[in-house]
Formats: C-alpha cells, structure tokens, sequence
C-alpha cells in the first residue's frame, strides 16, 4: 500500500489565460512532491484529455478527464457563491477521478497545480500513520520569483493545499456514477468544509507540528485572485497607515534561503 497519495487536479485548459505558464508551475508543483525525503509516495495529475502537461518523473501517473470547461470559472463571471460552487463540483469531480485510480494509500493529500509541499510531509505521515490526518495550519506566503516568504498562521482556511487525509475518511463511492453532487463539492470540492464534517463525525484531524506547504500568491492565474505580496502587506494603503500592523507584518517575513529551497523546491529547483 502507498503511504501518502498526491492528488494535483487541473483546470480544463479553456479556462486557462495562459497554459504555458500553468504548465511551467505545474512542472515546480510536480518537483517539489518529487523532493519527499520518503519515497513510499506517488503523484496523479488529474487533467483533461489533449491538455499538454509536462514530463512526469517516477511516482507519477496522469488521469485524463472529458469533463466540460467551467463557465464560472472566474469570480468575474457571476455571483462569488456561484463561481464557488461551480468551481468546488469542477474541483471535486477531478479529484474524485484521481482518488478512485489510486484507492489503495493511506493518506491523500490533495495539492494545487501551482503551490509547493514540504519534503518531510511523508516521512511524517510514516512516523504517525494510526492518524486521521492533518491540517496545515501554519505554512508560507510567496510571491513568484520573490525571495521572502511569509508566514501564515491561519494557512488551512487560506489554501487549499492544506489536508494530509486517511483514505477511509473519504467514504469513497464504488464508482464516480455513484457520488452524489453534494459529497463532490462538501467532502472533495472545499479544503474548509471537509475538515468540519470530519470534525463533527469524530474524526477531527490534527495540526501538522511544521510549516507544510507554500501557496504561491499573485501571479495572473491564480485560482483565488490573489493579490502580490509586497502590495498586499506591505504597500497597501491601510497597512501603512497602521505602522503597528507593518511592523506585525514585517515580523512574519522569513528569506526564502536554501534550506528552504530544498524543503519546499525540489532538487532540480534547489540549484
């Protein structure tokens, strides 16, 4: 049986501005699981079919999907709730697909198609595999190409890359026919909805004692709109009028060193 399963799903590609750099950020996320410091992992890309993804290393396999483009894609295209529903049954319904080729792990942990895991996440789940999971409540900001990071103490209500799951807590369908609409968007769809319904059915899941994950903020195809960085906490109007929130602000800003390039970069980006 695999130890931990990571599940990467992809937007179709017509909901992509720009797929060549989805590809490239795609190809770091792929790298950064690639640099677990335990190999009793694998990877599955969950994408639709003729999307052009990058090279897969050893541990990972592709899923390809016939799924239909999202119209509320965008949180331009309609009322926010609407674009988040639609955007957690396109989500769940890919992540279903990748969950049900690969049954057999312990744990899942699902990751987006641009953000960054720690290497020892693994090793972790190895050392403590009784678990029911856990939640990434404190990982890192980072703007791309920037070399600071930033601290984020509420990480798993933030991104989505943020649940290290056992398998079984998923309660899995036989087959994707069989999953209803709600379970897709509740259990698979929202990183935030999942950990209450566990929670409330005795299964909560546990604080991962380390900064798990890095969520790359701000760049034009973010999933969350997000804003840069250096805008957002520091040049924002409201921050620096407010020199106690800038200095609050500064406090939680670390360099983004080598150590950290390994943990969070992979080998091949480390360099």
């Amino acid at each position: 049986m695999t130890l931990v399963t990571f599940i990467i799903p992809v937007r179709h590609q017509a909901n992509s501005n720009d797929w060549p750099s989805l590809k490239r950020r795609l190809a770091q996320t792929i790298a950064s699981i690639s640099g677990q410091s335990n190999g009793n992992w694998r990877g599955v890309i969950v994408a639709n079919e003729g999307a052009d993804l990058p090279d897969l290393p050893p541990n990972f396999s592709a899923e390809r999907v016939t799924f239909p483009p999202n119209p509320l894609y965008d949180l331009h295209s309609a009322e926010r709730e609407q674009v988040y529903e639609a955007v957690r049954l396109d989500k769940g319904r890919r992540i279903l697909t990748g969950m049900l080729s690969a049954r057999d792990t312990r744990f899942f942990m699902i990751v987006d198609d641009d953000d960054f895991v720690s290497a020892n996440i693994v090793d972790f789940a190895a050392r403590n595999s009784d678990a029911n999971g856990w939640k990434i409540d404190r990982g890192y900001l980072w703007s791309e190409g920037g070399r600071l990071l930033l601290h984020h103490n509420d990480f798993a209500n933030f991104c989505g890359t943020s649940l290290i799951i056992r398998s079984d807590l998923y309660r899995l369908p036989p087959t994707f026919e069989q999953a209803e609409t709600d379970y897709i968007k509740s259990m698979l769809g929202s990183h935030v909805r999942i950990g209450k319904l566990l929670s409330e059915a005795g299964s909560p899941l546990g604080s991962l004692p380390f900064r798990g994950a890095i969520y790359r903020v701000g760049h034009s195809g973010a999933h969350s709109k997000s804003s840069n960085l250096l805008r957002t906490h520091f040049l924002n109007r409201s921050v620096l009028t407010h020199p106690r929130q800038l200095l609050g602000n500064l406090s939680r800003v670390r360099p983004l060193d080598r150590n950290l390039r390994n943990e969070f970069f992979g080998a091949r980006a480390a360099g």
